[in-house]
């Protein structure tokens, strides 16, 4: 495509269109996520394409992904380029393991929410979710952990 053929937005447009902060776009240009096309008067425009990127950038975050993860993910695929559906694939493979950790460790937590809710015990010494496989039984009964969370 040449040059006089993109379409440019500025940096509002493109915070309007994406959802994100313009601070984060600009944030995101300086990690080397996006790039601007340059400047239209004292504003910075982006090629359209950016709005794709962004896109994978939030659906990255959603996952849990750092934004180190994202840049890693994003390698091989120029600033300038959204990612295409083979991309995609390519890249979210080995998110999906991440998503599947994530909903065991929540399965977890609600197993044992369910627990809390029915031992109706006073002390923390032998809380699954406070104190899992007894570990502070050395330290004496009562919340201590907690009360130390609490403090800090």
């Amino acid at each position: 495509m040449t040059q006089a053929a993109r379409q440019y937005l500025g940096i509002g447009k493109v915070a309007a269109r994406s959802g994100f902060a313009v601070s984060a776009i600009r944030h995101y240009e300086d990690l080397g996520l996006v790039r601007s096309a340059g400047r239209s008067g004292h504003q910075r425009v982006f090629d359209r394409s950016v709005l794709r990127r962004l896109a994978f950038i939030a659906a990255a975050r959603n996952v849990g992904l750092s934004l180190r993860e994202i840049h890693k993910s994003l390698e091989g695929i120029p600033l300038d380029t959204a990612p295409t559906p083979a991309d995609w694939h390519r890249i979210s493979a080995p998110w999906k393991m991440k998503v599947d950790a994530r909903i065991r460790e929540l399965n977890t937590l609600r197993r044992s929410l369910d627990d809390c809710i029915g031992c109706g015990c006073l002390s923390m010494k032998t809380c699954a979710m406070l104190n899992p496989q007894d570990e502070a039984a050395a330290e004496g009964s009562g919340s201590r952990w907690v009360n130390a969370a609490m403090k800090e």
